[in-house]
């Protein structure tokens, strides 16, 4: 018998080192560097998210990560201050800040042009 107890998410990057600093520098997570040639993600909370690099890299058209957030406008203005520049959107409509007001969330790309978020927790 097949029983899923848990999986372990993962995306590429055409560059494990930018990945590394933007990952760890920048947002601040956790992140190691096993001898697999992996990056892991590390969350107090969950699994860890796996990074690995593919040369030919083709960033995909849909978030690849979400991060819940209490506060979504201290959450875009905290990662202003370290460098992260926010998406702007037609649709779904952003405001002037990135945010998509309805839905609360905000879009923004890691050095691959990885698509990410910070959501507002429900």
């Amino acid at each position: 018998m097949f029983v899923i107890t848990q999986a372990i998410g993962s995306f590429a990057v055409d560059d494990l080192g930018r990945a590394k600093e933007f990952y760890g520098g920048t947002l601040g997570l956790r992140v190691s560097e096993p001898k697999d040639g992996l990056l892991r993600l590390h969350f107090d909370v969950g699994q860890d998210v796996l990074v690995y690099r593919k040369p030919d890299h083709v960033p995909a058209g849909f978030t690849v990560l979400n991060f819940p957030v209490t506060d979504i406008d201290e959450a875009v203005d905290a990662l202003v201050e370290r460098g992260v520049t926010f998406e702007r959107y037609d649709h779904p409509k952003t405001d002037e800040k990135g945010i998509d007001r309805a839905e609360r969330v905000a879009w923004f790309t890691d050095p691959a042009g990885n698509i990410l978020s910070v959501v507002r927790g429900r």
